[in-house]
């Protein structure tokens, strides 16, 4: 199946390794030129020395910290200066601290509200005035199963990334008239590094995988896998969707 999404440009947040990286390298073999970022130098130059590996001279990446409001506009700038235009906005994060609610004081939930929202807010805002100008654009929000199902010693991730569900759908309601879709695509337990720290710090994480349908975690592959979908030409009808990806593991529909 042709996606179409050969020479579109995409920057993905939070991209130097776990799923941002999976999705990169997806999207890169289906031909898009991609823009990747993170804070760890390393790991971008490994992921930008992978993808070269598969798409040469079609991908650039930028060291950049998407809690700083002025990394972010310099990310933007430097994007659409190395490629033109920015066509598909994958927004992504690292994920938040686990612990109870009494861990967290305010300034705690000041910087997650801003890592885990106000990064995505910001990072649209930029993009989309030139999407409604070429009326074609694809934004896709990846957040977590956590937002419809909340799991345990993550009141984090739980309370901040629902927010994001709303924003996905009013936004989508807005600009679908401009030939921009906006989904959410919510990640279950997966194979990452995120997954096997949990794992380390408390073992019964790994008991989660007998309430998985499944009865086993996730690949980044297979997540990536839908997230390059929803942001090709072939999902041009589906909008204002949060989409789970997690074998089963949410009990509601």
């Amino acid at each position: 199946m042709d996606l179409g999404i050969q020479n579109r440009v995409a920057l993905i947040l939070a991209s130097s390794k776990g799923l941002g990286k999976a999705v990169a390298i997806e999207l890169a073999k289906e031909g898009a030129r991609v823009i990747i970022c993170g804070t760890d130098a390393a790991a971008l130059a490994t992921t930008k020395a992978d993808i070269e590996a598969i798409a040469p001279n079609n991908v650039v990446s930028f060291i950049c910290d998407i809690t700083d409001e002025g990394q972010r506009k310099n990310l933007v700038e430097q994007s659409i200066k190395a490629f033109g235009n920015i066509e598909i906005l994958v927004t992504n994060t690292g994920g938040p601290a686990t612990g109870p609610f009494e861990q967290f004081n305010l300034e705690d939930w000041k910087h997650l509200y801003n890592l885990l929202f106000l990064s995505a807010v910001d990072i649209i805002q930029q993009v989309l005035p030139n999407m409604k100008k070429k009326g074609f654009g694809r934004i896709l929000t990846i957040t977590s199963v956590a937002v419809k199902q909340p799991a345990d010693n993550l009141i984090s991730s739980n309370a901040v990334r629902t927010s994001l569900l709303g924003l996905v759908k009013s936004l989508s309601n807005e600009v679908a008239v401009h030939g921009i879709t906006v989904n959410n695509l919510l990640p279950g337990y997966t194979n990452t590094n995120r997954l096997e720290n949990l794992i380390h710090k408390n073992p019964k994480v790994n008991e989660v995988k007998e309430t998985i349908p499944m009865k086993r975690f996730g690949t980044p592959q297979e997540f990536a896998a839908a997230a390059t979908f929803l942001v090709s030409d072939r999902a041009s009808y589906i909008t204002g969707q949060s989409l789970a990806v997690d074998g089963g593991w949410i009990k509601g529909n």
